[in-house]
């Protein structure tokens, strides 16, 4: 693991494959690590003459952290947001799209593919919005356009997200059970959990950083981020949207809104897919992925 200065911050980053290697830039999900990108899934992209590299969004991981500003307050986001006023809040997606764009330019790269996840997927269209002249495709996964006219995830799946768990350590049964319980219920139909995995991978998070306001300050920073269809129309990038029919986080019309309002973008539906990337998926994805960024080949 590495550590680069970048607007204002510190972020983490490891990278697979050679620096001579066209450049995938993967960015991870709301309050999810790097790791989340797993060894198998970023050295089967390198396998391919890729310069993979994954890092530790600002809020988690060993990144710089904002956990000495105040507990959000989300009455107060919503209340702002409603009367038109700038929520009080630490940072924003663009600040986040602007750290990912800084570590390239700490990494001395020109141009590269920028693959996104849920929120990472938002940070993604912002940075293929903002600096076209960076990004060479953009991969959108189970993400969303932020038009506020599409169907939200249900009362209860939001309760799941942004009830605290447990102390990792204090209560580790207790974390380790709310934490899978909010996996199995964004999971997928279509591929078996499997829970020994994802739970290594929890306290392997946990472990790295424990940090558990960073999610709420991520929600803001999405919440401030608006209907970003305006931006998404300007994207000239080869574009390929990838969701799962069965996410019930952002439900499939969030990717569809997505892909229609980016000039020529591709929408791969994949059947049995949740919020999430199961490891049965990473040749499906990765061939999707190669070939948005080599279209000719």
């Amino acid at each position: 693991m590495n550590i680069v200065k970048v607007n204002g911050v510190e972020l983490a980053y490891d990278h697979f494959g050679y620096e001579t290697d066209e450049a995938i830039l993967l960015i991870a999900g709301l309050g999810t690590q790097m790791i989340r990108w797993t060894v198998p899934f970023c050295e089967g992209l390198a396998a391919r003459g890729f310069r993979v590299i994954r890092f530790d969004n600002r809020d988690v991981g060993c990144s710089t952290h904002f956990s000495h500003y105040r507990t959000m307050d989300f009455a107060a986001l919503a209340t702002a947001l409603m009367s038109g006023q700038r929520p009080d809040i630490p940072y924003t997606l663009d600040d986040m799209a602007n750290d990912a764009i800084g570590l390239l330019d700490a990494l001395s790269i020109d141009r590269a593919h920028i693959v996104g996840r849920s929120m990472g997927g938002m940070i993604a269209q912002i940075a293929a919005s903002e600096y076209p002249e960076r990004v060479l495709s953009l991969t959108s996964i189970m993400s969303s356009s932020g038009n506020p006219a599409l169907p939200q995830a249900s009362p209860e799946v939001m309760a799941m997200m942004t009830t605290p768990a447990p102390n990792p350590f204090e209560d580790e049964a207790g974390f380790l059970a709310h934490s899978l319980s909010f996996a199995k219920r964004i999971a997928g139909t279509g591929y078996p959990f499997e829970e020994d995995a994802y739970r290594a991978l929890v306290l392997e998070e946990a472990r790295r950083a424990y940090d558990p306001g960073s999610v709420g300050r991520q929600i803001a920073a999405i919440a401030v981020s608006g209907d970003r269809r305006p931006r998404l129309a300007t994207i000239k990038a080869p574009t390929l949207v990838i969701h799962g029919a069965d996410d019930p986080l952002f439900v499939p019309a969030c990717g569809e809104d997505t892909a229609s309002a980016i000039p020529g973008a591709e929408f791969m539906l994949i059947d049995g897919m949740g919020h999430d990337i199961p490891h049965q998926l990473y040749l499906v994805i990765s061939d999707a992925i190669e070939r948005t960024a080599r279209p000719q080949s």
